[in-house]
């Protein structure tokens, strides 16, 4: 008889979702689909809203990574207003751009390696799960947990002091920024109490990339073996092709590393990502327009960053980058659980970056606004922690949003997510008697390895699916309706 299993809902992500897996008569894993199973619609409802409002408006998408969204959307509406495509702001209104962004990054790293990934490495997919979580991790490696609370407090206080609050904040407008970073501020991280100065952090993120290699000594077959699979990887880079989480051209390479997208622009991104939309789920499925669907998909985030980028503009960084970069010959890391290892090293990027913006005097600068020609149509991209953050908007003359698109991280990594879903499920649950909820944490764990934000990614063409069931008093269904 055949058998469906429901993972509902999947833990330590963002979001809701659930996964569900078919099975033949003989046992054998015939699909599985991750499902999005939230809708929010921000791309609909933000239609008719002054322009300048968007920034503080579309951040509510998301409590884990509402600086990613402030700032594409800022980026987007610098273009309307005449600012350019972020080479136009001022220099103070793009560092403190810039440092808000990485303390972001920082912050959201911090979060998802010690608290959602670490119980998973520290216990292993199949212990008990009434230890494997954060506060098993906290009872076990008393140091490893304060570490990730003291970063992601660190990188929450930069963004409160550069874009006035920890979540959902006003720093960046069109245009630029509505304010500095005062010497009081900056004093406040600079010469701050030992572990909350960017040296403890960088000193930090450098101890959790010596802890990774160490899990990874011991755990090599598991690392290197756990949801393979051969993609495309995109993201922004920067000049020459360095790393860049805020501003640069996209670029994308194929599986043996030849770029397919050779550093476009990202205000003409229409003419080369389309997107594909499927009933199943509210996440629409991205695609390099040329390649088509079936072979255009691609990865984004930490793994698909560092393979496409040449190198990482930081010193200790860099020289972690070319210890990860001889584990596969310089070839793409196709190797789903070293997202994690690249997670970390971008980590402690982004601390060195702090450490230096920090010491910048043009943060304290006072031209914060600038702006030129207005234009009716913009878009913004930037490297969210979960990969590249597309934000397309068009006004009419009301100054009213009469068009908007969102391609979000997780939106990108819909197609390799399922992939990942459906080749572990294959490799677990194939044959076997009985299901147990190892086999089943081990699909949460290549979902979780992406970092997925849900609520960030539910987005829809179409009508709205609909299912009513009515049931009598005895719960018995009485009778079942279904609008696709």
């Amino acid at each position: 008889m055949s058998q469906k299993i429901t993972i509902d809902p999947i833990t330590r992500v963002e979001g809701h979702g659930k996964v569900t897996i078919h099975l033949d008569d003989e046992g054998n894993v015939v699909r599985s689909r991750l499902h999005i199973v939230e809708f929010r619609g921000f791309e609909r409802f933000v239609q008719g809203r002054p322009y300048w409002e968007a920034p503080v408006l579309v951040q509510r998408l998301c409590g884990i990574c509402p600086v990613s969204h402030h700032l594409a959307a800022a980026k987007a509406l610098d273009v309307i207003v005449g600012a350019g495509t972020g080479h136009g702001l001022s220099h103070t209104a793009e560092k403190v751009r810039r440092l808000m962004h990485y303390a972001q990054i920082f912050q959201s790293h911090a979060l998802h390696f010690f608290h959602l990934a670490s119980p998973d490495l520290l216990f292993g997919i199949d212990a008990d799960p009434k230890i494997r979580n954060i506060v098993g991790v906290a009872r076990a490696n008393k140091d490893l947990a304060i570490q990730g609370v003291m970063m992601r407090k660190f990188g929450q206080e930069l963004i409160q002091a550069t874009a006035g609050k920890k979540i959902h904040g006003t720093g960046a407008i069109p245009g630029g920024v509505n304010k500095n970073l005062s010497e009081e501020e900056r004093d406040k991280f600079t010469k701050g109490e030992s572990p909350m100065n960017p040296e403890a952090m960088i000193a930090w993120a450098q101890s959790a990339i010596d802890f990774f290699k160490g899990y990874y000594k011991k755990n090599k077959k598991f690392i290197d073996t756990f949801s393979v699979f051969p993609s495309n990887h995109l993201s922004l880079v920067g000049k020459d092709g360095a790393l860049d989480f805020y501003h640069g051209a996209i670029r994308a390479i194929d599986n043996e590393g030849v770029v397919i997208l050779h550093d476009v622009n990202y205000q003409e991104y229409f003419n080369y990502i389309h997107e594909e939309v499927r009933s199943w789920s509210y996440m629409k499925f991205p695609y390099i327009a040329e390649i088509g669907e079936n072979g255009g998909w691609y990865r984004v985030g930490p793994l698909a960053r560092l393979n496409t980028c040449n190198f990482i503009p930081s010193p200790l960084a860099q020289t972690e980058f070319e210890i990860y970069k001889a584990l596969t010959n310089g070839k793409p890391n196709n190797m789903c659980m070293h997202t994690h290892y690249a997670r970390l090293i971008e980590l402690l990027h982004a601390a060195e970056v702090i450490r230096d913006l920090l010491n910048d005097s043009d943060l304290q600068g006072n031209e914060l606004v600038r702006t030129g020609e207005k234009r009716h149509e913009g878009v913004g991209v930037i490297e969210a922690p979960r990969g590249t953050l597309f934000h397309h908007y068009r006004i009419n003359d009301n100054d009213q949003i009469a068009m908007a698109n969102l391609i979000v991280s997780t939106t990108h990594n819909n197609e390799p997510m399922n992939r990942a879903v459906n080749q572990v499920a294959k490799s677990m649950m194939t044959g076997k008697k009985e299901i147990t909820e190892p086999m089943m944490n081990a699909i949460e764990v290549a979902i979780r390895a992406y970092d997925p934000c849900l609520s960030c990614a539910t987005h829809a063409y179409g009508q709205m699916p609909l299912e009513i069931s009515l049931y009598d008093a005895r719960e018995k269904l009485i009778d079942q309706k279904k609008k696709e």
